[in-house]
């Protein structure tokens, strides 16, 4: 396989990856548990549009990945195993960032607003490092 298209599985599934977990972010503790918002520091209308914005950044990380990937399938480029790592990375990373960055860096947001946040952002954390941990494992085994 051409190095090049190596590296596409890699991008093709980290883009795929990124949007999967953002989608499910926002569609489960934004909308479905309403949780917090994407950005909680003013109105519940700011918060809102934020969530707007934040759910056209999943979708458009998610086409992506995905028009990356029917382009390395119709190549007969696509090593799976390569790409379902570089997703579980790409999700992994999206999660350890918004736990780290935007909850306690930024403060834009918390997972959830009760008085013992630490099992949240442990638990929160803990997954993000598990599936950063797999795909390194996944892609180091292709």
């Amino acid at each position: 396989m051409d190095n090049n298209y190596g590296k596409r599985n890699i991008i093709s599934g980290v883009l795929f990856g990124l949007g999967l977990v953002a989608f499910f972010d926002e569609a489960v503790f934004h909308q479905l548990l309403q949780w917090h918002h994407f950005y909680d520091r003013s109105t519940t209308q700011i918060g809102l549009v934020s969530d707007g914005f934040f759910h056209a950044f999943s979708w458009f990380a998610t086409i992506g990945g995905l028009f990356m990937f029917a382009d390395l399938r119709r190549r007969n480029s696509l090593v799976l195993s390569r790409w379902v790592g570089a997703l579980l990375i790409g999700a992994g990373a999206f999660q350890l960032y918004d736990g780290i960055i935007q909850h306690k860096v930024m403060r834009i947001h918390q997972i959830r607003y009760v008085e013992n946040i630490i099992v949240y952002d442990l638990t929160w954390n803990i997954i993000a490092i598990l599936l950063i941990s797999a795909g390194f494992i996944i892609i180091a085994r292709s």
